[in-house]
């Protein structure tokens, strides 16, 4: 499988570069989740990092990826069909002025 060197901003490994590996796509994943084991023996502090893009590449375009600190961890995602309706729907017509 192909790797490719990762920086990490923010959080426990600001600074460092990981070799991570790459999906089908040729990117690395969304997310990167980094178990950290307590010292006391207690549950792993799991580091979470959001693959964002590192600034312009070749003819403008971004294809490089870095990873910045998430301390708020993961949002939860919802599917997303075609036939789903928006979250908030308000109700009413449009053009209805008395909802």
């Amino acid at each position: 499988m192909k790797s490719e060197e990762t920086p990490f901003e923010g959080g426990p490994m600001d600074g460092r570069v990981l070799p991570v590996l790459l999906g089908i796509t040729g990117h690395p994943p969304k997310t990167y989740r980094i178990p950290v084991p307590d010292p006391d023996g207690g549950p792993d502090t799991v580091l979470v990092y959001r693959r964002v893009p590192r600034g312009p590449g070749k003819a403008g375009l971004s294809n490089r990826w870095k990873y910045t600190y998430a301390p708020e961890g993961v949002p939860p995602r919802r599917l997303n069909w075609p036939w789903s309706k928006p979250a908030a729907t308000p109700p009413g017509k449009p053009d209805d002025a008395d909802g």
